[in-house]
């Protein structure tokens, strides 16, 4: 090979291992290499020499880096489904054969839910408690106790208001309320409601069904809000004892003792005479 062409090669080879070094170096030293002219790449919010007033923050490490373009387009958490607005609250529900459903109101009460839940308890028996937000507020061990037990935990308003003489504002901070508080307490809100002293207009059935919840009335009320003696609470239980049938009892606003008295008389007889008691599904 001619003298002046090894020379050429020789020089050529020399420049290109220069630049070679140059690229690993600047790789090693954190600054990108010059590029073709254009123009120039915006400045990481965390990198040095970024403008003024730039947004800082840590820079990702790389394997968080690779999970963003996978949670970034994660399904919406799924939400239940709102039911109708209804015009008109169930008073029984449907089931399977010799099917009834245990309601008790106002509560918890420290006085008389206690006793009402180890009852149910000795025979196994689910039941719903309508709970009022002002009570639950101060009694949550009770709440959790319901729900432990595989009780249903229902909305019966805050203050147990009168609701047709309620703006719909007043119903919805009524209902609304008092179903954040047992979603905090229990982990989820209540999926049925019951007016107060059963009274419904058309503002409590469009707000309840915006919480998510479904109206339930009941088809045999005991009156033991008014004391008429235990052995009277558990006639009127028996009397009126058939399939779908759901009992109101009260677990608070008063002297609920003899509830709590007749409870332990007719539940017994309601198991001997086949009755399943359960409570209703969503």
């Amino acid at each position: 090979m001619p003298t002046g062409r090894r020379m050429v090669l020789r020089i050529a080879a020399a420049l290109g291992a220069t630049t070679t070094f140059g690229l690993f170096a600047l790789e090693r030293n954190g600054t990108a290499p010059p590029g073709p002219a254009g123009p120039a790449p915006r400045a990481h919010p965390g990198a040095a020499g970024a403008r003024p007033g730039a947004l800082a923050g840590p820079r990702l490490a790389p394997s968080a880096y690779r999970l963003q373009p996978m949670t970034a387009h994660a399904p919406p958490r799924h939400r239940r489904a709102l039911p109708p607005v209804r015009q008109r609250p169930f008073l029984r529900v449907s089931g399977v054969g010799q099917s009834m459903v245990l309601s008790f109101d106002d509560g918890p009460d420290p006085r008389y839910t206690p006793a009402v839940l180890r009852t149910l308890r000795a025979y196994g028996v689910r039941a719903m408690f309508f709970v009022c937000g002002e009570m639950a507020a101060v009694n949550p061990d009770l709440l959790r106790e319901m729900a432990d037990d595989g009780h249903v935990v229902g909305n019966h308003s805050w203050s147990h208001p009168l609701m047709p003489r309620l703006r719909p504002s007043r119903i919805r901070d009524e209902l609304g309320s008092t179903s954040d508080l047992i979603e905090r307490t229990l982990g989820s809100p209540p999926l049925w409601y019951r007016a107060p002293y059963g009274a419904w207009n058309r503002h409590s059935f469009e707000i309840g069904a915006e919480l998510g919840m479904e109206p339930l009335a009941w088809t045999v009320d005991t009156l033991d809000w008014k004391e008429p003696g235990a052995p009277v609470i558990v006639r009127r239980v028996l009397d009126g004892a058939g399939p779908g049938v759901v009992v109101l009892s009260h677990d608070a606003g008063g002297d609920r003792s003899q509830s709590v008295a007749a409870l332990r008389a007719y539940l017994p007889q309601l198991l001997a005479a086949g009755y399943h008691l359960t409570v209703p599904r969503r």
